[in-house]
């Protein structure tokens, strides 16, 4: 979306009447604003269609992910939720959430020469968070570390516009095609290669976070592939197995490696996980 700076829609200012609010994020498809009003603290978050280009095919179904991320929201029983439309697409309003990324706070351990492990008690946040998801039958479908926010008294799962486990709005809702590929399982790249579409499953967030925890603690990426190279190469290499010999340091190490397991049925679960951190 070009032209002049972006606003927040009349029907967002109007239900909010915010006191102050900040853009946080605008690029492929989504914005997102950190608004405060008399009521408290929001993230305000905007979709829009991204247009062709020569590096990328259009993607209409960005415009939807609010509003589809909002039911998600209702049905997963969060409060103060509320969705709709405004003239490009549709839009969410949801409790902001204070903290940094798993990246951001797993920084100091990927410092050249550094010898700060990552702390086993961050990532049993990271591990609690979606295991509340698991547990009410959900599959998250785009795990990474930025959808971690570690906060002061709990972490906080993020960005669920591509979840699956209920029943959607049919005019919001739209098929799964894969997440951002540092992250994605090796059966979910396989079906995208294949058809184009996948199945967002508990197994393959498992990978994923195994993939975040890795990534995060060291800054390498579980699979090797050239930074630049296409989706459809970066994803092949997923399937081919193209695993680099990375390991977490400290305990995490061993418990990473299974997450990161090529067959979905030999990854631990949620809980497993779970225990093993504890």
């Amino acid at each position: 979306m070009s032209g002049p700076p972006p606003e927040l829609p009349v029907v967002v200012l109007d239900a909010l009447m915010p006191t102050a609010q900040r853009l946080v994020l605008n690029r492929r498809g989504s914005m997102v604003w950190d608004v405060e009003s008399h009521r408290g603290r929001y993230a305000v978050k905007l979709g829009y269609p991204i247009e062709a280009t020569s590096e990328w095919p259009a993607q209409p179904w960005t415009a939807l992910a609010p509003a589809r991320e909002g039911a998600v929201l209702y049905r997963l029983g969060s409060e103060e939720i509320a969705y709709g439309e405004w003239e490009h697409g549709t839009w969410n309003i949801q409790p902001w959430r204070e903290g940094a990324d798993l990246y951001r706070v797993w920084e100091p351990c990927r410092e050249q020469g550094s010898s700060v492990e990552p702390r086993p008690s961050v990532a049993l946040g990271c591990v609690e968070a979606l295991a509340e998801l698991h547990a009410k039958g959900w599959a998250h479908g785009d795990v990474q570390p930025a959808h971690f926010i570690v906060g002061p008294e709990r972490t906080h799962l993020i960005d669920l516009a591509l979840a699956r486990g209920g029943r959607m709005p049919a005019g919001y809702d739209f098929p799964f095609r894969g997440c951002l590929v540092h992250y994605e399982a090796p059966e979910i790249a396989r079906s995208v290669l294949a058809i184009g579409v996948a199945e967002a499953t508990q197994p393959a967030d498992i990978y994923a976070l195994g993939a975040s925890l890795l990534i995060s603690a060291t800054g390498w990426r579980a699979v090797e592939y050239p930074d630049d190279a296409p989706r459809p190469v970066q994803r092949q290499a997923i399937v081919d197995g193209k695993r680099r010999t990375v390991r977490v340091p400290g305990e995490l190490g061993g418990l990473v490696e299974a997450m990161l397991s090529p067959a979905p049925q030999d990854r631990p679960t949620i809980y497993e996980v779970g225990k093993a951190l504890s």
